[in-house]
């Protein structure tokens, strides 16, 4: 088994860590917030003090970080991982963030003779808590193979994406998709009540047919035609409309850096910060249904 540290107990980070432990991992953890610490150290990690201690702790290091910005500080900074993880050390990066921050703190850590791997994950806080959760890696294909026996104690699908910043890629281009397919379910929905077609009867048929999604028939925006998605719960969130909208941000910040026409993404990011400025950045994203479907709503 692994010694590990890992920094960021976040939503994510806190059942990711618990995974590990439960697996037989040595897990190391460090947070701003000291409860989620505290609370893996009672399910049998060890809590660090700092970002260096938990650096310095183990064999592998994964960090679960907020954005690009604190990515670069966590890694690059005087008291940060670069300059105190042990020798040999191998770095992961779960966080969703810019492919430039991404790619620049790799160089970083090639430069100081460690390896790195960025692994973005897609399955949401139930994922995280299941380890079911899908890692879209880029990195090398040799440190790739290293790190797949400590991701499969977190997920159940792990993809070699290619080099460093492809994991990234992946998951702002996979997110741009599913974001503009749940806006169109719920514009669908919103149609059909209109036009007195019941939910139910439009699950029924676009689910055989040629609307059928992910978003659609795993998890539907309306309640009642599939149970285990957020709207039966009153869109407690899985995944929040914060979260996603900042993963349409970065498409849109990578397709102006490509010059990539993504005009469908762009309208998706927009709708969604209206969403979210509406008060209901905590909610799940699927929830954008009660935005649209809104009768005194002008869109």
């Amino acid at each position: 088994m692994a010694t590990i540290g890992f920094i960021g107990i976040g939503n994510m980070g806190a059942p990711m860590a618990a995974n590990l432990s439960k697996a037989g991992h040595r897990v190391t953890g460090f947070d701003i917030a000291r409860g989620p610490v505290e609370a893996l150290a009672a399910k049998g990690g060890r809590a660090a003090g700092s970002v260096a201690e938990a650096a310095s702790a183990g064999e592998i290091l994964i960090t679960m970080l907020p954005a690009g910005p604190q990515v670069r500080s966590v890694y690059l900074g005087a008291a940060g991982v670069l300059a105190h993880a042990r020798h040999g050390s191998l770095l992961i990066d779960c966080s969703t963030i810019d492919v430039e921050t991404a790619r620049a703190v790799a160089a970083a850590a090639k430069e100081a003779r460690f390896d790195m791997l960025d692994a973005p994950v897609s399955g949401g806080v139930a994922g995280a808590e299941a380890a079911s959760l899908t890692f879209m890696v880029g990195g090398e294909a040799d440190v790739f193979a290293r790190a797949q026996p400590v991701l499969a104690a977190m997920g159940r699908t792990i993809v070699h994406a290619g080099p460093a910043g492809n994991g990234q890629a992946a998951k702002i281009c996979n997110n741009m998709v599913l974001g503009v397919s749940m806006i169109a379910v719920c514009e669908g929905f919103a149609l059909a009540e209109r036009l007195g077609l019941e939910a139910q009867t439009l699950f029924d048929i676009s689910s055989k047919s040629s609307g059928q999604c992910w978003a659609l028939t795993s998890y539907c925006p309306v309640p009642g035609p599939v149970p285990t998605s957020p709207a039966n719960r009153e869109y407690a969130p899985g995944f929040t409309a914060a979260m996603m909208l900042k993963d349409l941000r970065l498409a849109q910040q990578a397709a102006g850096a490509t010059a990539a026409a993504t005009p469908l993404g762009a309208s998706a990011a927009s709708l969604y910060q209206l969403f979210v400025d509406d008060g209901t950045a905590g909610l799940d994203f699927s929830g954008i249904y009660r935005f649209i479907r809104k009768p005194e709503r002008k869109i």
